[in-house]
Formats: C-alpha cells, structure tokens, sequence
C-alpha cells in the first residue's frame, strides 16, 4: 500500500496541484496585503474613513459589563453583539475581485503564447493509420495479382 501510495503522490497531476496550491496560499497573502493596505485604505478615504472594514451595522444589544468601544468591530463581536459587517464583506468582495482579475490576466496571457507557440509549429502530416496502410496494401496486392483491370 506504501508503494501505491508513493505512486499516487509522485504523479504528475498531484505534483502540480501541490504546487499551485502552495503558490495560491502566497498569492492569497499578497492579494489580501494589497487589498487591505493598498486599495482599502484609499476606498476609506473616499468614504469617508480610513479602515472600511470597520463599517457595521449593530443589530442587538451589548452585553451587559461590556466596557470596550461601541465603534469597535473586532471588539463588538468577540463580545457577542450581533453584527452585519457589510465593511468586512465589501474588503472580502473586493480581494477576491482582484485575485480572480490577476489570474484572468494570467490565464489570458498563458492562452496567448500557447496560440503563438502553435503558430509557430511547423505542421506534420498525421501518419495513417496502421490498419489503412495494410488495408491499401492487401488491394493493391489483390490487383496485381487480377492483372490491375479493377479501377
């Protein structure tokens, strides 16, 4: 089972995905530090703030004995206040929005040079195959043999 298993991991298609996941798990980090140290504070500014993350709505009360700040987000809701963190969500939607625009863009630019690489690729006449060649043998054998009158 040790064996089977080693073959299994040392596949190719396993390999790869190992890879890109590994890679995806850094692209996410620098996804999210453009996104949260780049593009949001520059999206608070314009509305009006400069962590937008933190805009919420808070939909119940504070517990009782609760002495942190009532325009904490992260406070708030370790305490348990029930809260709609549209803030949270709009940063969330807007990483994703970017990371899935990157490897649009990569993907785009993979495609391309995949054309070109075709493009450049001399073509090769496709072999026939096996059977038609012996097939055309065995008539052409039949018609010598007839004296070559069928056309």
């Amino acid at each position: 089972m040790l064996k089977e298993f080693r073959k299994f991991v040392m596949r190719g298609n396993v390999m790869d995905l190992a890879v890109g996941v590994i890679i995806g798990g850094a692209f996410a980090t620098i996804t999210k530090s453009l996104t949260d140290d780049v593009i949001m504070p520059v999206v608070g500014w314009i509305f009006g703030g400069f962590d937008f993350s933190s805009y919420f709505i808070q939909l119940g009360p504070v517990p009782e004995g609760y002495d942190g700040s009532l325009t904490n987000y992260a406070a708030l809701k370790e305490a348990g206040v029930p809260i709609l963190g549209y803030g949270e969500f709009v940063t969330v939607m807007i990483n994703f929005l970017i990371l899935a625009f990157i490897i649009f863009l990569f993907v785009r630019s993979v495609n391309r040079m995949m054309e070109a690489f075709e493009e450049e690729k001399p073509e090769v006449a496709a072999a026939e195959p096996t059977d038609v060649v012996l097939l055309r043998e065995i008539r052409d054998e039949l018609r010598a043999k007839r004296g070559g009158s069928d056309g």
